[in-house]
């Protein structure tokens, strides 16, 4: 999610050494790695579609997994944090391993914010977001613009785990959001101390809603003035946008008309593939401001997700996604 700020760290505070205590406990087996072999990398899903840890799709009913159903004490961190929980790992870096610089560019970060909880860390280890760089410390919790450029650093001898939350958020978790503070600003005042409770909590909510069957107009619009606004200046960019206004003209009319009924699917896809045809010779050029091309992003932002495929089965290709969950 692009964020008004690099970093910003929520007023809330965890036992570190007890939720490491119940990751020990975890069989080293358990652990995956990461998808594409990136050394160093790995990680533990903890709420997955329809529970399964071995299930990477981001389109369908989250809910926990059989390691988080283990871990009570983790389960309390995520209810505490007042959301809708969406996809969540832990994420862990050994030693002297780095998440290599990326920004989130996949369909189901633009409006969800990725929440850390670090959980085993070093003072040393260091997360640059953009021009900014902090050492998120145990048992504190962040946010940070996955929308910029960012990547991490461990230059220890032990590993770095992180508890890792996607969310779409919600009315506490934004408020909490507000009486947060930047990375650069003063301590905060007061934090919130959440401690083990000794007595069974009720899960949190999690989401079943996470990709459209067909995009609405007005989140394509929004979408689609994300890309413009944020593209670096280039002469074809003044032809892009009659091109982008007649797409979304002509998906106001569709919708208007089918919904995401089945019957008006055929039209939607026939109307991006017309538009990708003449937009992906025009935007080819053009980048933007976070260091992806404008062409991929849109691809990945938009055109993979924008209509389901005639299968009924969305698929996000797997080296966006793969990027996206290494921090």
């Amino acid at each position: 999610m692009k964020l008004p700020l690099p970093f910003i760290q929520l007023p809330l505070l965890f036992d570190a050494d007890a939720l490491a205590a119940e990751i020990d406990a975890i069989p080293e087996s358990s652990w995956m790695p990461h998808p594409q072999g990136f050394a160093g990398n790995s990680m533990l899903p903890l709420v997955a579609v329809d529970g399964d840890p071995g299930n990477e799709n981001f389109s369908g009913k989250m809910r926990s997994t059989p390691h988080l159903q283990r871990c009570p004490y983790l389960m309390q961190v995520l209810a505490s944090l007042g959301a809708t929980i969406g996809r969540t790992r832990l994420m862990r870096l050994s030693g002297f391993s780095e998440v290599t610089r990326h920004a989130d560019q996949g369909y189901y970060w633009a409006d969800r914010v990725r929440v850390h909880v670090p959980i085993v860390t070093q003072p040393t280890v260091r997360f640059f977001c953009g021009d900014a760089d902090v050492n998120m410390a145990a048992g504190e919790t962040w946010i940070f613009d996955t929308w910029r450029p960012h990547q991490v650093f461990n230059d220890d001898t032990r590993s770095r785990i992180h508890l890792v939350a996607d969310t779409v958020g919600g009315e506490a978790f934004w408020g909490m959001v507000g009486e947060g503070r930047p990375h650069d600003g003063p301590p905060l005042k007061s934090a919130r101390r959440i401690l083990p409770n000794a007595k069974p909590l009720p899960e949190p909510a999690y989401e079943a809603m996470n990709v459209p069957t067909v995009m609405t107009p007005w989140e394509l619009r929004y979408l689609v003035d994300l890309l413009l606004s944020d593209s670096l200046p280039h002469p074809q960019l003044a032809l892009l946008a009659p091109l982008t206004q007649r797409l979304c003209n002509r998906w106001q009319e569709l919708w208007a008309e089918h919904g995401d009924l089945p019957e008006g699917r055929p039209q939607f896809r026939k109307a991006l593939e017309n538009f990708l045809e003449r937009f992906r010779l025009l935007a080819e050029p053009i980048k933007l401001r976070n260091e992806l091309t404008l062409v991929s992003t849109f691809g990945t932002l938009i055109a993979q997700v924008a209509v389901i495929p005639e299968d009924g089965i969305h698929r996000m290709p797997r080296e966006y996604a793969d990027m996206a969950d290494r921090a």
